[in-house]
């Protein structure tokens, strides 16, 4: 059995603290936990816990931007970066990013299955009680929503796996039926879930919920629009649901009950990290860099900035002289050069989120691109506190402008819509979107902005799949590949297929 194990068990047994020869009970066993207030609430932060592996935070890069023309690797990455870079189909069963991304995704999802059994039916005030399940419904449908938008139908585990032949799941009937769990999942988080009163970084409430599920709606309404391969046959109507996503979203950025989150008006503020509970942040991780191990502190920054003299260098802040410091980095995560020049001139998400200059503590010039910079870097995730290599910066998962800009394109050339991808445009220094468009346009606008809004924040990849697309960009033509069913999912992992006779 120990040579046996697949990703699932792992899943179900990982900190469990037993033999793998014996049924795993541990951590979420209701005879020796669930009884207190503070167990359930322990159980749900190590729910979040599970998504802050750097196996799992680091693929949210390599799988929502790598692979496009967003980003470059470095010549000497490792195998399976450079196979999800190169579209090297062959190699992806048993491509180690892809295998990690499914294993912590179903790490997550159990942990989410034993909140929801235990503490459903403890003795809690209500309020906590729905709080702590809503949040595991939550993250068992953000758990579901990746794996679907990378993976198609997979597994589905609605209760704890607690022993081998749980792991054996079938795959759903359909991708309706897929996509529906996520749905279902997330109108329970809904119902059970409160506004927070102000963000709390790496935890969900209502909020999130209403916009993970305005997201759902929409990926599912512009895929069957855009005639996406296996999408296009789906059951739903597609104007009914870019309607449900312009509801969901509208719950967020257009409700006088939600007062949580809104635009953040300076563009810098946003990625200010010791912000973490700016208004922008529906939804953000929580490494700090006072943690003991890597997950609980974060490198992504070292992943985003070149190697440049292995000291302190500096940063101007937007239009002001004033630096910051920052260590230089590992040249993992390389801005495309072409990328970089698609950007409108006087685009301040280019002209200040994006460097070409470093200087020294004097204010000199210490490198620069072109030239000792080989290339222009994102400077979205920046700790000037840095410790070594210990930094507080986090993967932006839901931010309020990717859900302003979902509500825009769901619901298409209104007044609000304008309303809301205008002020993104003035943010960043450019004038109003043309008036007047039509729908299709509008919606093509619209997903355009969110190319140079979201940059660099995991999502490029998964709108050009949404949108029929990502067969068209050149880090995939260049691989030979002209079809876009090709490059919709990825195949499940070899560890699964190999030891689950239910999805082969």
């Amino acid at each position: 059995m120990n040579n046996k194990i697949s990703a699932l068990l792992i899943a179900a047994l990982l900190f469990a603290g037993c033999s793998l020869n014996e049924y795993p009970y541990g951590f979420y066993s209701e005879g020796n936990f669930y009884k207190t207030p503070a167990d359930a609430e322990s159980a749900t932060m190590y729910i979040y816990d599970a998504i802050t592996y750097i196996e799992y935070s680091r693929a949210i890069v390599f799988l929502g931007g790598m692979n496009s023309d967003e980003l470059d690797p470095k010549g000497d990455a490792t195998p399976s970066v450079r196979d999800l870079d190169a579209w090297s189909q062959n190699n992806f069963k048993t491509n180690t990013t892809l295998g990690n991304f499914f294993k912590y995704s179903y790490i997550t999802i159990n942990r989410a299955n034993a909140v929801i059994k235990n503490v459903s039916g403890m003795n809690l005030d209500e309020n906590l009680r729905n709080r702590y399940v809503g949040e595991a419904y939550f993250m068992r449908a953000y758990s579901y929503f990746n794996l679907a938008r990378n993976f198609g139908r997979v597994p589905v585990h609605m209760d704890v796996v607690a022993k081998l032949e749980d792991t054996q799941a079938g795959l759903p009937e359909s991708l309706d039926a897929m996509w529906n769990y996520v749905i279902s999942d997330l109108e329970e988080a809904i119902r059970l879930l409160p506004y927070y009163a102000k963000p709390e970084p790496g935890r969900a409430d209502k909020a999130a919920a209403q916009s993970l599920l305005a997201k759902t709606y929409l990926y599912l309404a512009s895929a069957k629009d855009y005639d996406t391969p296996q999408y296009s046959s789906m059951s739903f109507d597609v104007d009914q649901y870019y309607a449900k996503a312009a509801e969901y979203a509208g719950y967020v950025v257009d409700n006088a009950e939600q007062t949580t989150y809104h635009f953040d008006d300076d563009l810098m503020h946003i990625y200010d990290v010791n912000y973490p509970d700016g208004p922008e942040h529906i939804f953000i991780m929580s490494m700090d860099r006072t943690g003991e191990t890597e997950g609980q502190y974060s490198k992504i920054s070292k992943m985003y900035i070149p190697y440049i003299s292995g000291s302190t260098v500096y940063l101007k802040q937007g239009d002001t002289e004033n630096l910051v410091p920052t260590h230089d980095g590992w040249s993992e995560y390389k801005t495309n050069i072409d990328f970089y020049n698609s950007y409108e001139t006087g685009d301040l998400r280019k002209d200040w989120l994006i460097c070409r200059e470093v200087y020294d503590a004097t204010g000199a010039v210490a490198a620069s691109y072109p030239g000792a910079l080989t290339y222009p870097f994102c400077r979205k995730y920046i700790d000037p506190a840095f410790n070594g290599d210990k930094t507080s910066t986090k993967p932006f998962l839901i931010r309020f402008s990717d859900i302003a800009l979902t509500y825009a394109e769901a619901a298409g050339p209104g007044a609000k819509s304008y309303e809301l991808v205008n002020y993104i445009r003035h943010r960043a220094g450019l004038g109003d979107l043309a008036p007047g468009l039509s729908v299709a346009d509008f919606r093509k606008a619209v997903i355009k902005e969110r190319v140079y809004e979201l940059a660099f924040e995991g999502n490029i990849t998964y709108d050009l799949r949404r949108t029929c697309s990502l067969h068209t960009v050149a880090a995939v033509q260049g691989q030979g590949i002209t079809n876009e069913e090709d490059v919709l999912f990825y195949p499940i992992p070899s560890i699964e297929t190999d030891l689950n006779p239910n999805i082969q």
